[in-house]
């Protein structure tokens, strides 16, 4: 028997590549097609493309953990419930109809997404990120015995009411909070406190799915000054440009001769990247150490960082603009958005080989407990 299961085990790894199933690479191919035709906006086949395909990770991540799945038990019972809490946000979860002409709630977040305005994009591809999460702690997942647990339906109910509240007073991000907090009861109900223990980190994730929106404006505008007044600072001493080459009025930049003029606007700010940035770092920082300290000095580093990767960025436009003219200039800064993603990147691996020295390392191997 244990030579025919070693067999089986050569056999599924010669059908990998780079540890992925062929039915996965072509899941993921299908993804990534979903993400390319979710910027046609109108039709109604990209939304349902897309969610076709994000309820068809669940059964990949089924069979990933297929030994796992086996040990837990209310299984039938969950699926219920789930599809219970997706039908009623599907039907019940958007009040603002003059907005979206929809009853979903997923839609009127699916259309956030995809605004070419927005700056919430990584909101659709952070729940497939929190499917890996949990393949990878799937071991701890099962490490005690999961049982039904009743107290889970108040996390349930506290979900469901900060979803009537938002509905009422029609702001579907809280519904989006009380959705994400109700899936989590969900999952405590059917397999128990030790579940939930374990499963926090990667459901807190979701918590970067919230559209912020006008919610980041008191935010924003300190931003913008900071990084308007960093470059000035930096331009004038590391740059040497005299003061009457670059004059800062609020947010807007620009020199005396008016041969370029730039305004530090909201999408400079550092607020995308400020998300993105702490979502990563989140997830780097809960990955690979343990400390608590180490965690949270990996997530407060976001903020610095993005102000930092802007500040490069716009020192570059103004060095271009000072001596090839503003439609150079201009180039570089719709062209090289990348540099600001680049930078804080850089930085932030910097910070986290810095952080790594003396960390023990992470126990991703849980034995489970004895029946």
């Amino acid at each position: 028997m244990s030579g025919n299961t070693e067999i089986t085990k050569r056999t599924a790894e010669r059908n990998q590549f780079l540890g992925l199933w062929p039915h996965e690479i072509a899941f993921l191919a299908l993804l990534a097609a979903a993400f390319y035709f979710s910027q046609i906006r109108g039709p109604w086949w990209p939304p349902a493309f897309f969610f076709t395909l994000l309820l068809g990770a669940l059964p990949l991540l089924i069979f990933r953990c297929r030994e796992e799945w086996r040990r837990l038990p209310n299984r039938f019972l969950f699926f219920l419930l789930l599809a219970a809490w997706l039908a009623f946000f599907s039907l019940l979860g958007n009040s603002t109809f003059g907005y979206l002409d929809s009853s979903s709630l997923f839609l009127w977040m699916f259309d956030i997404y995809t605004s070419p305005t927005a700056d919430e994009q990584q909101g659709m591809i952070l729940p497939f990120v929190v499917f890996v999460l949990l393949w990878w702690k799937r071991k701890e997942l099962v490490a005690q015995p999961a049982k039904l647990w009743p107290p889970a339906i108040g996390l349930i109910a506290l979900g469901l009411l900060i979803h009537v509240v938002g509905y009422v007073i029609q702001q579907p991000r809280v519904s989006v909070v009380g959705f994400f907090a109700g899936l989590y009861g969900l999952t405590g109900l059917a397999w128990g406190k030790h579940w939930l223990k374990a499963s926090l980190f990667p459901f807190f994730l979701f918590a970067f799915c919230m559209p912020i929106g006008q919610l980041a404006d008191p935010l924003t505008m300190p931003l913008r000054l900071l990084v308007a007044k960093i470059v000035v600072v930096v331009a004038r001493t590391a740059l040497a440009l005299p003061p009457s080459d670059l004059i800062r009025e609020g947010t807007q930049l620009f020199n005396a001769s008016h041969t370029f003029a730039y305004e530090v606007a909201a999408a400079c700010s550092g607020i995308r990247s400020i998300v993105a940035l702490l979502a990563l770092m989140t997830i780097y920082g809960f990955v690979n150490f343990q400390t608590p300290w180490k965690r949270a000095a990996m997530m407060l580093a976001a903020l610095p960082l993005a102000v930092l990767g802007n500040v490069v960025r716009l020192c570059c436009t103004i060095t271009v603009a000072e001596f090839f003219g503003q439609d150079a200039g201009k180039m570089v800064e719709t062209n090289l958005g990348f540099i600001t993603f680049a930078v804080a990147i850089g930085c932030a691996f910097l910070l986290a080989r810095w952080l790594e020295k003396g960390e023990p390392k992470l126990k991703t191997e849980t034995q489970p407990a004895p029946a």
